[in-house]
């Protein structure tokens, strides 16, 4: 098979599996190298081992495919990694609107995640980097984020949009944490909470209620912020009064997303039970952090139907416009 090919689908296999960063990057770096070489250099072991970005594991899997074989690490890594869910509503979603890239702690450019959403067959895929306060995860200041929104911007085209967005850490006292006029140029709002995730149920209630009043927030991102496994370990749910918060994002037309990533499961079904009760609308997103991952939607996809959601109130089953009408 195609080396490039065989790095490729490998690191998508090991972002999926949300395996080591380093591991998925060294094989999406040996890809990105081997294009770049001269013919002769790549037929040339030799100095195709000695080329910059190509270690011990990469050179395996490109000798391998060369020689007309299936890589031996593909074979394993298609074998042990958990086959995408196949389910209804996952058929009708037609965009993500939560995706990290590597202007903050995502792993790729915006132009790899761009070639990713395309391929996964998206109409739209939103790019939304982490805000200011969030130092750990590089979060955007309003400079680079006003820079980042034309690069955004540029990798719409042919029948597929790249939305400019944020995830806007949800303040102590409810505000939001990037610049109100900058809020407004932007296509899609997240508004999460990522700190003093054990506040007081009161505080945290009126914190919550008082973001998704905010005319520029769209989506509620992973509301309770549980971790139930993988490499952070696990977290237990903040604690708030669902019913309250959820009549607000009714009230206030802003979705509740249905995070994709397997180790959050957030909301939990019983409060994806409050939220349809209450008449809010969902987005499920992946929250994918490297392009592998954006794949991951059809875990939050099989987890909606499970629960009952209708895909008329999952606003990443609509169309582009009906999409953008909602957002604004």
């Amino acid at each position: 098979m195609d080396p490039v090919d065989a790095l490729l689908e490998i690191a998508s296999l090991l972002e999926r599996e949300r395996a080591s960063r380093y591991r998925a990057k060294a094989f999406r770096q040996a890809a990105q190298t081997l294009q770049d070489l001269p013919d002769d250099v790549q037929s040339d072991p030799t100095r195709l081992r000695a080329a910059k970005g190509i270690g011990e594991s990469t050179f395996a899997v490109i000798r391998q495919a060369q020689s007309g074989q299936v890589p031996d690490y593909l074979v394993e890594l298609r074998g042990d990694v958990e086959p995408e869910i196949v389910s209804e509503l996952r058929a009708k979603l037609r965009g993500d609107l939560h995706a990290h890239t590597d202007w903050s702690d995502g792993t790729t450019s915006i132009s790899v995640m761009a070639a990713a959403a395309r391929a996964q067959g998206h109409e739209y895929q939103a790019i939304t980097d982490h805000s200011p306060r969030l130092r750990v995860a590089r979060g955007l200041s309003a400079e680079r984020l006003r820079e980042q929104m034309p690069l955004v911007r540029a990798e719409s085209g042919d029948g597929f949009t790249l939305l400019a967005g944020i995830e806007v850490d949800i303040l102590e006292d409810g505000g939001l944490d990037q610049e109100e006029s900058l809020l407004e140029e932007l296509d899609i709002v997240v508004a999460s909470v990522h700190s003093k995730l054990r506040m007081d149920r009161r505080p945290m209630t009126a914190r919550m209620i008082a973001a998704v009043s905010h005319p520029r927030v769209n989506v509620l991102g992973h509301c309770t912020g549980q971790l139930v496994e993988g490499s952070r370990g696990t977290r237990p749910q903040s604690e708030f009064d669902a019913a309250a918060v959820f009549a607000a994002c009714a009230e206030n037309g802003v979705a509740v997303e249905i995070n994709s990533r397997p180790e959050r499961q957030d909301p939990p079904d019983e409060l994806i039970a409050i939220a349809l009760e209450a008449g809010c609308l969902f987005s499920i997103d992946s929250d994918a952090h490297a392009p592998g991952q954006l794949s991951l939607l059809d875990h939050g996809a099989e987890r909606a139907e499970r629960a009952g959601v209708p895909s008329s109130r999952i606003v990443t089953t609509w169309g582009l416009e009906r999409l953008l009408s909602w957002a604004e």
